[in-house]
């Protein structure tokens, strides 16, 4: 019999709500704080008070756009972790709170193990083992899939995440933050070999590293501020950009190498990167094997994954007491292998 979850999503500035039965998304609400832009980043403080604000609306109107009501959920859910710990504090307490008053369920998801399966939930199989890389602002990481539960972290940033290198390169550009869509645009229109940004190499090979290229980035933008050319921007976003994507390729292409899998997964923000979507693909073909990306709606935070991961949990009855606290440092594979 399939479950009917409500999830709540509220581990940084994206207040989210969704409802989900069995494999069916009934509701997926998102309301994104735009007022951190006005800092270049996220304010904790400014985003747990705005978390608080907007939470209970939102989940009234997902329950109203699903048409069902409260009582016919079986469980509710929460992102418990990573994140800033008063934003996930907020969403956690809430759904502790709503399936104690409805004597239900509570599920608490890794924020993560959500990304890692938002291919999924547009319905889009993901065949086994897979090999997923995760790409945001706060995560750079590449994850074995064995299973649902079963993964094997194979490689991490060892600095920045490349979604932090972005947003901090299109802020030196004059792009406001979160910067990863316009910067993409401004690149759309320069050339990517204007400038040339070499891709780090680490001692592990699938570790990554983004602190090197970002100080080179600055260094080159304060250059060309001083030379008096005005037509430079452009090409330095897309030199840019094709440093942070190909360091993530060279790494996929080593681990598809290195293993055997049947499909290639994408996830986080940064996932939205349409030159990294085309290079996948790229790399996909060439080693044989399926490629499953989230739908643009699911590459950043939202509800929907976090409701499709606790429905598979309490498939698997993997439950949560309601003491399982907050953690804004939460691993999901706690080594690598």
């Amino acid at each position: 019999m399939a479950v009917t979850v409500l999830a709540v999503e509220s581990s940084c500035d994206e207040t989210a709500v969704a409802v989900i039965s069995g494999n069916k998304l009934l509701a997926s609400l998102v309301s994104t704080q735009e007022v951190h832009s006005l800092w270049g980043g996220v304010v904790p403080e400014l985003a747990s008070r705005l978390h608080q604000r907007t939470l209970t609306s939102l989940a009234h109107e997902a329950i109203a756009r699903a048409g069902i009501q409260l009582t016919d959920l079986d469980a509710v859910a929460a992102t418990v972790g990573p994140g800033l710990i008063g934003a996930l504090l907020v969403g956690a307490s809430y759904g502790k709170g709503l399936a104690v008053g409805l004597g239900k369920q509570f599920v608490g998801v890794n924020h993560l193990e959500g990304h890692l399966w938002s291919a999924a939930v547009a319905a889009e199989e993901l065949p086994l083992p897979a090999l997923a890389l995760l790409v945001s602002g706060g995560h750079t990481e590449l994850i074995r899939i064995n299973g649902f539960g079963e993964y094997a972290l194979l490689g991490a940033t060892l600095d920045d995440a490349a979604g932090e290198a972005f947003d901090k390169v299109g802020g030196l550009l004059g792009i406001t933050y979160p910067a990863g869509e316009e910067l993409s645009k401004l690149a759309s229109r320069g050339n990517d070999r204007a400038f040339h940004f070499a891709v780090a190499r680490t001692q592990t090979p699938l570790d990554f590293s983004y602190s090197g290229l970002k100080s080179a980035a600055s260094r080159e933008v304060e250059k060309q501020k001083q030379s008096g050319n005005d037509n430079w921007a452009a090409d330095l976003a897309a030199s840019f950009q094709r440093a942070v994507v190909r360091q993530l390729i060279q790494r996929v292409d080593t681990a598809l190498t290195a293993d055997d899998y049947k499909s290639l997964t994408l996830g986080g923000g940064v996932a939205a990167n349409q030159l990294l979507r085309s290079e996948l693909e790229k790399s996909a073909m060439k080693h044989n094997v399926s490629l499953r990306v989230p739908p643009l709606q699911y590459c950043t935070d939202n509800a929907a994954m976090i409701a499709w991961v606790a429905a598979r949990k309490i498939e698997c009855n993997q439950l949560d007491p309601l003491t399982n606290p907050a953690n804004p440092n939460l691993s999901l594979v706690p080594e690598i292998v």
